[in-house]
């Protein structure tokens, strides 16, 4: 935040603060992803408890192994694209075109996110009592 308002307020007194797009980019990657990690850490992610907290604990165990087992594949299909992408240009040496910031460990932080929420998704779908 604190460089997208410099940068704003660099192009209001003509001097901009080039490739700050880029480093926020960059920057909201590895927030979100530690976001994802420790919200699911956690069990804190956002549910619609209107309808859950009016079901029986049989259909309430029910729901909540149909979201896993939905997370785990949404995971899963994230994981394999990303994955699919960052093999594909490991080579590429890809990097942003002002400040030359490199992709290849943004898209290593978003395989290992993803990979972490899998495994977690997997074991939560696997326990005895659903959570």
């Amino acid at each position: 935040m604190v460089i997208d308002t410099a940068a704003m307020l660099g192009r209001q007194i003509h001097w901009p603060l080039l490739g700050a797009i880029e480093v926020v980019q960059a920057a909201v990657l590895f927030g979100s992803a530690g976001a994802l990690v420790l919200a699911s850490l956690e069990h804190s992610h956002a549910r619609v408890h209107l309808l859950l907290d009016r079901l029986s604990p049989r259909w309430q165990g029910v729901l909540l192994r149909l979201h896993q087992l939905f997370a785990l594949v949404f995971f899963a299909g994230l994981l394999a694209g990303s994955a699919w992408l960052a093999l594909d240009l490991w080579h590429g040496h890809e990097e942003s075109e002002l400040v030359r910031v490199p992709y290849r460990p943004l898209r290593m932080t978003l395989v290992l996110a993803l990979l972490f929420l899998l495994g977690l998704a997997a074991r939560r779908l696997l326990s005895r009592r659903p959570q």
